[in-house]
């Protein structure tokens, strides 16, 4: 099934307790294709600058990443540039240039049109609901936004929740959205603005899936190494959304198993800058990883108590 993704592909700079890169490959549409290309072929809408290397671009066609719907423009290429403390669960912005992501106006190639899986990325609410307009028919529609977008873009962000199936955000953006402390309640909140389904991420304590009568929580892989947690939300929506489009259904089993792969690719981003670690992993290691989860949280039935 086709999978489809708009978002940024852009340039970072981050700094972590266990060093500094500077102009790496970043944005949301990148890790996500990367991530989801591992499991279903992937569309990537978004824009570029002329300074963006074209080895980034061949990094992605490798990775069998349809990129017809990414433009060149005439400036300089989306840049970020965040630090990190010890914790590693929350990064300071030091720097933000939109350069030609400013004027970003999403278009859809029309073989486009027909994806069944739309992933929209952490972009103006405005845009996502633009994007809704141009797919014909998906099974399901699922977007990520921010507290820039909470904050500044409320109405817009309400009215595109009323036309998305699932609605990505960290527990912090949760609270900040419904209002609620309680994270249960807010999830519920939510759920009554539109979405079907949310998932919360919770960083380095897991990802709780909200339905309408199911919760599933699932942890975090515990890792020996984190150097740089950019980009393991974006990772985890594309392995989340990839393992869904494979399997072409959209039903609590297959949700909860999406749940663990995108935990699974988040775990390999973290241990390495940028995406390093994501060019290299092999499927193995990924399946591996994904049976090493399922002994993680296995255990057997609970028998008689007796006393």
């Amino acid at each position: 099934m086709s999978l489809l993704v708009v978002g940024s592909v852009a340039l970072d700079s981050v700094e972590t307790p266990f060093g500094l890169k500077e102009d790496v490959l970043g944005g949301s549409a990148t890790y996500f294709s990367t991530s989801a290309s591992f499991f279903a072929p992937t569309q990537v809408v978004a824009v570029v600058g002329e300074d963006f290397p074209q080895a980034h671009l061949e990094f992605l066609k490798a990775r069998g990443v349809d990129l017809e719907g990414v433009t060149q423009e005439k400036g300089r290429t989306f840049r970020w540039k965040g630090r990190y403390g010890w914790q590693l669960n929350e990064a300071e912005t030091l720097d933000t240039q939109l350069n030609v992501f400013q004027s970003f106006s999403p278009r859809l190639p029309e073989k486009y049109r027909d994806a069944q899986f739309v992933f929209l990325g952490n972009i103006h609410p405005e845009l996502q609901s633009q994007v809704v307009d141009q797919v014909k028919a998906p099974k399901l529609v699922a977007a990520d936004t921010m507290n820039f977008w909470i904050n500044g873009s409320r109405s817009a962000l309400l009215n595109t929740l009323k036309r998305v199936n699932l609605l990505f955000v960290n527990d912090a953006e949760a609270r900040q959205l419904s209002g609620e402390h309680n994270i249960v309640r807010a999830a519920r909140a939510i759920l009554a603005m539109g979405p079907q389904r949310v998932v919360i991420k919770r960083g380095e304590y897991g990802a709780l899936l909200f339905e309408q009568e199911h919760i599933f929580a699932c942890p975090a892989m515990p890792l020996a190494d984190v150097f740089d947690p950019t980009g393991a939300g974006d990772t985890f929506a594309g392995g989340f959304m990839g393992t869904l489009a494979i399997a072409s259904h959209v039903d609590t089993e297959a949700l909860r198993r999406a749940m663990v792969m995108g935990s699974v690719m988040a775990s390999f981003t973290v241990e390495k800058f940028s995406l390093e670690r994501l060019r290299e992993v092999s499927r193995s290691e990924i399946r591996a990883r994904f049976s090493e989860f399922k002994r993680l949280t296995h255990f057997e039935d609970l028998g008689p108590l007796e006393g």
